[in-house]
């Protein structure tokens, strides 16, 4: 097992290792940008460090500076959290040149799964079902026109490279197509370094459904159930539960293996999690595997009674992994919100400054995963997501209630947040009924007003 682990990243994912590694026996290091000096998750760790100045690609995403803490504090294992640098197959490799273990999937398995185009390659080779689309990259409009004409509108532009939303772009029409087509390039170069897009049939109102794995490097893949990550807005996930209201054992057991034959044929190892699409028939279709832990791992981690980021170590250390796939069983109901720090009133605008006054909700059943305390300024530099608010009950209808009682217990004041959007949700007749898709958010809730 390690003995020391530097982590690659800040705030709520941070802490969350940091806690890991205490109850492993395993010491923590953290980096720092200058904007996030005095953070709490530092206060715990046992050695931290300043990488540099607040902009990500002076800090989080320079790999020389947190290369260079690594040497000082004279790690064993890197943990790169989620973003920032947790799937780039080239840190991946710094770390495994340097003596050094990245606690991820091999740069092998990150390049070839991580990259969308490649991913559905493979998808096809094994036989995951896919929605049609194109298997190599389309490298002008007029390629992606002649696509769209064959599989129909509408269409959906996406980023080879892409996560978190970025660099999509739906189309009913050809106009639509060519604008998009563009902008989802343009937006890729800038986020991901990479222009690459590939384009596919959009399934209309379609649920966004995915299989959480963990493997290690014995030939082990489990899959510990499924979440349901369909509302979203702009392609960003606001609310995730496990199980999906929609799932029956059966159709559990064909996700799971089928997520599971794919990671098995890419060699992956540690946690990682495949991306589907549900039609309202009960078929799913492949869109991605995300090689990392993933923000919404605590839902997982309800429902299955298991520590992935413990888990995440221990495979990455080598060591088999502490359960199989028939000891992981989905019992109870789980609900997370993103608590963002945004004004939903005004087109969700980043809301950073200093946290004046907190009351975080509790009792039995919920949990709360977050790095903020009264007296802390989220800096303007970084996600503005700022913790994960979690329930969990026997059942959907009493996760649900929970999750309402939990919301009005909340304050934060000093900054306006998302907690009011979370209360409406939560009292949403079709919500409650779980009758929504991956456009329900903006289609139907938002317009509302």
């Amino acid at each position: 097992m390690f003995s020391k682990i530097l982590i690659a990243n800040r705030g709520e994912i941070a802490l969350r290792i940091v806690r890991a590694c205490r109850e492993m026996g395993i010491k923590s290091v953290c980096v720092y940008s200058e904007a996030d000096r005095g953070g709490p998750w530092l206060e715990i760790a046992d050695e931290a460090y300043c990488i540099g100045p607040p902009p990500s690609a002076k800090s989080y995403l320079d790999i020389s500076r947190i290369m260079a803490a690594a040497e000082i504090a004279d790690v064993d294992a890197i943990h790169p959290g989620y973003g920032f640098l947790s799937e780039n197959a080239h840190f991946a490799e710094v770390c495994q040149s340097s003596g050094i273990a990245f606690i991820g999937p091999s740069p092998e398995a990150i390049r070839l799964l991580g990259n969308k185009a490649s991913a559905r390659a493979l998808a096809t080779k094994v036989g995951v079902p896919l929605l049609p689309g194109t298997k190599d990259l389309v490298e002008n409009e007029n390629d992606a026109i002649g696509i769209a004409n064959e599989i129909g509108y509408p269409v959906i532009v996406k980023a080879a490279a892409g996560g978190g939303g970025r660099g999509m772009r739906v189309a009913h029409n050809e106009i639509a197509l060519v604008n998009g087509f563009l902008q989802a390039k343009s937006e890729a170069a800038i986020a991901f370094k990479d222009d690459g897009v590939y384009v596919e049939k959009y399934l209309e109102r379609p649920r966004h459904v995915e299989i959480q794995l963990i493997a290690d490097q014995h030939g082990s893949i489990v899959y510990c159930g499924e979440r349901d990550c369909s509302l979203q807005r702009r392609h960003q996930k606001l609310v995730e539960e496990a199980p999906s209201p929609i799932m029956t054992p059966e159709l559990r057991r064909k996700m799971g293996e089928t997520a599971s034959m794919l990671a098995k044929a890419a060699g992956y190892t540690t946690a990682g999690t495949a991306e589907f699409l549900v039609d309202k028939k009960g078929n799913f279709y492949f869109m991605e595997v995300n090689t990392r832990i993933q923000v919404e791992h605590p839902v997982s981690e309800l429902v299955t009674r298991t520590d992935l980021i413990r888990a995440q170590i221990m495979a990455a250390a080598g060591e088999k992994l502490p359960f199989t796939q028939a000891d992981v069983e989905v019992r109870g109901h789980a609900i997370e919100v993103r608590i963002n720090a945004e004004d939903v009133d005004n087109n969700f605008r980043p809301c950073p400054g200093k946290i004046t006054d907190l009351f975080i909700p509790g009792g039995p059943g919920v949990r709360w995963d977050s790095h903020i305390k009264v007296g802390y300024t989220i800096p303007p530099n970084y996600d503005s997501m700022i913790g994960k608010l979690l329930v969990f009950a026997d059942t959907r209808e009493r996760a649900i209630a929970r999750m309402r009682r939990a919301l009005s217990e909340f304050k934060i004041e000093g900054v306006k947040t998302t907690i009011p959007l979370h209360m409406k949700i939560m009292h949403d007749a079709n919500f409650n009924k779980g009758d929504v898709d991956t456009g329900y958010i903006e289609n139907v809730l938002l317009a509302k007003g």
